[in-house]
């Protein structure tokens, strides 16, 4: 990249990341028609107002355009078809111009049987190994949620295999890139029917497997309705996140060996230190903390974490833990994670959350100087930002989060670290309604590179790169 570092905006001072340093600051409060009449968003300029796709695709600045790597129904290089419902998604890099994508598709039992990689009917079926097949219906027909992992030509813009790497599985959301080089890939389920297995775990998916993998869940990451995970490389630790509808948890598994989650380790669940207020992030009520609030947190230990009867929330609740609106997207930056609070603040418009880990996370003097959560962003107004759920942090240091609301237009917006939101992208057809036709965006992620930004359009399933002047930026 010319102008821009990978670094940039954060080694320059400019983007104040310092995490005690942050600044409240005002929501600018602008309509869709203003924001589309000025360049500027938030008071941030961002990369200039969004254009129309003549292709009704995918909305993009001046001077951006996007490549279709893949879309549902094509057929894979496995012999299998593309499934539906692409969601969380992570990049990792293939050697020379190749980058390798494994990507979640969130299909579930009974009603996308037909949507999986095994075609109408599953007559494909008989393609795999039944032995790598983790789940299948009482009827017999194989459960279709799982993985795919894609390998793409960054300098010709071209798909050069795509294969199907997990199946059998169920409601697999997103998930969270590894420092070893695999994507762990979460169900976000815990109760199932008329299926022969448990649901409700964390998979790994190595990127380098060039077939499927062994299914084998992670029991001791927990058994909930899992959302996203991402793993600090210093320490190792696993951060997760919780979908629950009424508030869940935000937990971290310290691994006994720091490259192997499969070989155990301890969940725990996050609560505010006693001496501050009470244990509710999501500001429904009331107004427990406000933007740009700190609070030094406790790590608590939970038991039973593979929860037959789905009620490992309310008992981390009721040891301290705090709940939060709807956990989605979570990712790990510069020393710090961020993660999406889909339904949080007074409106349910949604809440950033950042996370500074401790010097001594995990460890047994960490009390003695304990990570620290801020609400980092609450906004008001649904124009600013409305239901963040994927998120990433962006080579020079912003964050890129993928709408998901229902009905409406959802938006790719970048976030600077000072909490001002400007528009990077938008799905086309702008005023459709019908969620089917104008969808949740998912999967946002960059090439090592930092020259690519791939995204999915969750239904019924497109994976876009997206290229640039990413150096334009202006904020």
């Amino acid at each position: 990249m010319s102008g821009l570092s990978r670094r940039g905006l954060v080694a320059s001072g400019a983007a104040g990341m310092a995490f005690g340093g942050m600044a409240r600051m005002a929501q600018a409060q602008s309509t869709p028609a203003e924001v589309e009449a000025s360049p500027y968003v938030n008071e941030v300029y961002g990369y200039g107002p969004l254009r129309t796709d003549p292709f009704g695709v995918f909305d993009l600045p001046e001077g951006f355009s996007y490549t279709i790597v893949n879309r549902a129904g094509d057929p894979m290089s496995d012999g299998l078809v593309t499934p539906y419902k692409t969601d969380g998604m992570g990049c990792f890099a293939g050697g020379g111009d190749r980058v390798v994508l494994v990507r979640n598709h969130e299909l579930k039992p009974p009603a996308d049987y037909d949507y999986g990689p095994f075609g109408v009917g599953q007559v494909l079926a008989g393609k795999v190994d039944a032995a790598h097949v983790y789940d299948r219906a009482d009827d017999g027909r194989y459960l279709t949620g799982g993985t795919t992992t894609l390998v793409y030509d960054l300098r010709r813009r071209k798909l050069e295999s795509c294969h199907l790497s997990l199946t059998g599985a169920s409601t697999n959301c997103a998930g969270g890139m590894t420092p070893w080089g695999s994507w762990l890939t979460c169900e976000e389920i815990a109760v199932s029917s008329g299926v022969r297995k448990s649901h409700g775990w964390v998979f790994e998916v190595p990127s380098a497997r060039r077939g499927l993998v062994e299914p084998v869940p992670l029991t001791a990451l927990g058994r909930f309705r899992h959302e996203a995970a991402a793993v600090d490389p210093r320490t190792g630790v696993i951060y997760l996140t919780e979908d629950e509808y009424a508030g869940g948890l935000f937990y971290r598994f310290l691994p006994n060996d720091r490259t192997a989650p499969s070989k155990g380790g301890r969940l725990q669940a996050l609560g505010f230190k006693p001496d501050q207020q009470a244990n509710d992030s999501r500001n429904w009520a009331r107004a427990d903390w406000t933007q740009g609030d700190v609070r030094d947190v406790v790590w608590i230990d939970l038991e039973g974490v593979d929860n037959p009867d789905n009620a490992l929330a309310a008992r981390g609740a009721a040891r301290g833990a705090a709940w939060f609106a709807r956990g989605e997207g979570v990712y790990f930056g510069d020393g710090e994670l961020y993660f999406n609070c889909t339904s949080g603040g007074p409106a349910k418009l949604g809440q950033i959350m950042r996370y500074r880990p401790s010097p001594h996370e995990g460890q047994a003097d960490e009390n003695d100087q304990p990570g620290r959560i801020q609400l980092f962003l609450q906004p008001t107004d649904k124009s600013v930002l409305f239901m963040g759920d994927n998120l990433a942090v962006s080579p020079w240091g912003h964050l890129v989060v993928c709408e998901d609301k229902v009905g409406g237009v959802n938006f790719l917006k970048g976030v600077t670290p000072q909490g001002k939101v400007y528009a990077i992208g938008r799905q086309a057809e702008p005023g459709v309604t019908d969620v089917k036709s104008n969808s949740e965006l998912a999967g946002c992620c960059f090439s090592p590179d930092g020259t690519t930004l791939f995204v999915n359009i969750y239904w019924p399933g497109t994976t876009l790169a997206i290229t640039g002047p990413w150096s334009r930026l202006r904020a």
